[in-house]
């Protein structure tokens, strides 16, 4: 183990691998694109908001808590219609408001993203899996806190840097696009990726 906590090769190995993860569209990269239809703005603070989710999930998995999701029964069943719940609320509400321009939505930006990804089990599974596996490479025995940390944290800045880059451009597709009719539509589309992420995350 260097003083870096994980030693180059095995860093560089899991940028690569993460970053083609990342790049995958999932339910964090189509929430981000909903909201980043509606505004820049919107989309940044919905990123923002998921990097909060990855870091949250990697705290769980530093201390011990994730595994919660595999010891015990219906843990993760429980979240995840949660997060699925979550989603078609956020749906249905877009739907609604589609069309109206509403003080304060976009700073609830950031907190929709971090719910969207803390209540979503399949990505404290993931990291589950996949952070300790490099981490005990690099240590030689087994994850420590310190490589695990070092990890999550990669992730969660490669994560905003991609998020962010998905919200400006749906932001410059829908603004070449914008105009009061149109932005009722694409508040509609947005409603409906919405409603769709919902279902996934239940099936998922």
């Amino acid at each position: 183990m260097t003083a870096f906590a994980v030693d180059p090769s095995t860093y560089a190995l899991f940028i690569l691998a993460a970053a083609t993860l990342i790049v995958v569209p999932g339910p964090d990269t189509l929430f981000v694109l909903s909201r980043g239809l509606e505004s820049r703005d919107a989309g940044l603070r919905a990123a923002l908001g998921v990097t909060g989710g990855i870091l949250f999930h990697t705290t769980l998995v530093v201390v011990g808590v994730a595994a919660v999701y595999r010891t015990v029964p219906g843990a993760a069943r429980v979240i995840q219609v949660a997060g699925a719940l979550y989603l078609w609320y956020l749906g249905i509400d877009t739907l609604r408001s589609a069309g109206n321009d509403e003080p304060g939505a976009a700073t609830g930006g950031v907190r929709e993203g971090f719910l969207v990804n803390a209540l979503n089990p399949q990505v404290a599974l993931f990291f589950l899996a996949f952070l300790p596996g490099f981490a005990a490479s690099a240590g030689g025995t087994g994850a420590d806190e310190t490589s695990l940390v070092v990890l999550g944290v990669t992730y969660a800045g490669l994560t905003a840097t991609y998020l962010g880059g998905v919200a400006v451009v749906a932001d410059g597709a829908a603004g070449a696009l914008r105009s009061p009719r149109a932005g009722r539509w694409l508040d509609r589309i947005a409603g409906g990726l919405l409603l769709v992420l919902g279902g996934w995350v239940l099936v998922g």
